[in-house]
């Protein structure tokens, strides 16, 4: 009776487990930084398909640093290369890590922090879309005055059809 018990037990924790997890639509990709210290130089760059068009999408900016990061902000450059044009269009932003009232404004776990910054607004605002099939690569490039930007994890991109 007691094996039954906890072989039901362990089927009804494995299925809200697997129900609970949430997959992206279309494209997630993070990049661990190397030696968690982000130089200017090093370019994490993501390269998705866009088929469908007529579909709205969230893009979200993916950022993971220990509560060691020094300051409350971070500046970035991305740079996006759509499909058919030659030349990349490029654009500097700020993204606020944290505040005085509230601290880090992300998710954590111990001492270390995950933001999902949408980037929607600075994409329509700079008349970014997905109007055309093809390739896509996103570029981003840390651009603080402080290079190395040390205690940074992971810098990634996730895209998501709008529902």
């Amino acid at each position: 009776m007691k094996t039954r018990y906890r072989i039901a037990l362990t089927l009804v924790l494995i299925g809200g487990l697997l129900a609970g997890c949430s997959t992206a639509d279309l494209y997630e990709k993070t990049v661990a930084i190397p030696g968690h210290s982000w130089e200017s130089r090093f370019k994490p760059s993501f390269t998705f398909n866009i088929k469908d068009t007529t579909a709205g999408y969230q893009l979200f900016l993916i950022l993971r640093h220990t509560d060691k990061y020094s300051f409350n902000n971070i500046w970035l450059n991305l740079t996006i290369q759509a499909p058919g044009t030659t030349a990349p269009k490029s654009f500097k932003f700020p993204i606020t890590l944290a505040n005085d009232d509230r601290g880090w404004l992300a998710t954590g776990m111990d001492d270390i922090y995950e933001h999902q910054e949408s980037l929607n607004n600075i994409l329509v605002n700079n008349d970014i879309s997905f109007r055309t099939p093809g390739t896509y690569t996103f570029t981003l490039e840390q651009v603080m005055r402080e290079d190395p930007l040390n205690h940074v994890l992971n810098a990634g991109l996730r895209i998501e059809k709008i529902k």
